[in-house]
């Protein structure tokens, strides 16, 4: 019993310097992370601040319902607004059935093997891979081995491309947050596999999936490369009334502001970002609302 207590003692003895130091690592990581923070919101409110003084004043009924004109103080967004709500809506259609199907079938369906790792593994990878890359294969697919050319299409089957695999891994993510006793609760009630995923484990995954849907478009309304490449006009009057129509999106039409001599092309050009950001902030919004208006109704 003697050997018994000093061992304890031992240990309460040599713990209290271990516990110290790892409350001092906790300290040190809750500073750094608020530093981190703060240097983020910092560089975000100065560029805020940057673009709003720019374009604040711009900022009309007629820039929001004029076209592109040689003239900075006549131009305005309306066709590449349309243009970017085609853009987005022919996007989703495409990327929004194709990438939840092709997660549940990589989460519900398929079964543990290398070859199954493999895949997703390269799924996994496909987030991070350079947009502009995304864009030399949609030329070479779509623009010219299905002869879309610089249309709709080709744009929104590119961009779809580019946010499949962030849309696939989102969902896989959102699946796994069903815990499994409700499919098992299913399929002891008699219902098949499929009627439980339908009934069941979408339903109850739903927020997660909206919230990485919008998201995946967020960073889709903002990307330039694909659509420079695949040949989206920089100068377009006519309004786009089909999927086979030229088209020019926000992106473009900011690209094609900026690289004017003319400054006020570029007070233009910050104008037409503080509305692709009210844009992304609406979307962002959206997806907020969906997930915590799916999280009340669901209850495990």
């Amino acid at each position: 019993m003697g050997e018994k207590k000093k061992l304890k003692k031992r240990l309460r003895v040599g713990a209290l310097p271990k516990a110290k130091y790892f409350e001092w690592q906790d300290i040190f990581f809750h500073r750094f992370a608020m530093v981190c923070t703060f240097f983020g919101v910092v560089a975000l409110v100065l560029l805020l601040v940057g673009v709003g003084s720019n374009g604040l004043d711009r900022i009309s009924w007629d820039f929001l319902s004029n076209g592109p004109s040689a003239r900075p103080l006549r131009a305005g967004i309306f066709t590449a607004l349309i243009g970017t709500l085609w853009m987005m809506v022919l996007t989703a259609v495409i990327a929004f059935p194709i990438g939840i199907g092709a997660a549940i079938y990589l989460e519900e369906y398929n079964k543990k093997s290398k070859l199954a790792g493999i895949l997703e593994i390269n799924i996994a990878n496909l987030a991070g891979v350079p947009s502009i890359i995304y864009g030399l294969l949609g030329l070479q697919i779509f623009a010219r081995t299905l002869m879309l050319g610089n249309s709709l299409l080709a744009g929104a089957l590119t961009l779809a491309l580019l946010i499949l695999p962030v849309i696939i891994v989102s969902t896989r993510e959102a699946l796994r947050t069903v815990p499994y006793t409700i499919r098992e609760a299913s399929y002891a009630l008699g219902a098949s596999k499929w009627q439980t995923i339908w009934f069941q484990v979408l339903p109850a995954s739903m927020s997660g999936i909206f919230t990485g849907v919008i998201l995946a478009l967020s960073r889709a309304i903002g990307e330039t490369a694909p659509l420079v490449v695949l040949g989206a006009a920089t100068f377009v009057t006519a309004v786009p009334t089909g999927i086979f129509d030229n088209y020019t999106v926000v992106p473009i039409q900011i690209y094609n502001w900026v690289s004017r001599p003319d400054p006020e092309f570029s007070r233009n050009a910050a104008a037409a970002i503080i509305i692709l950001l009210m844009f992304t902030f609406v979307m962002n919004g959206i997806a907020i609302y969906l997930r915590n208006k799916s999280q009340k109704k669901i209850k495990w």
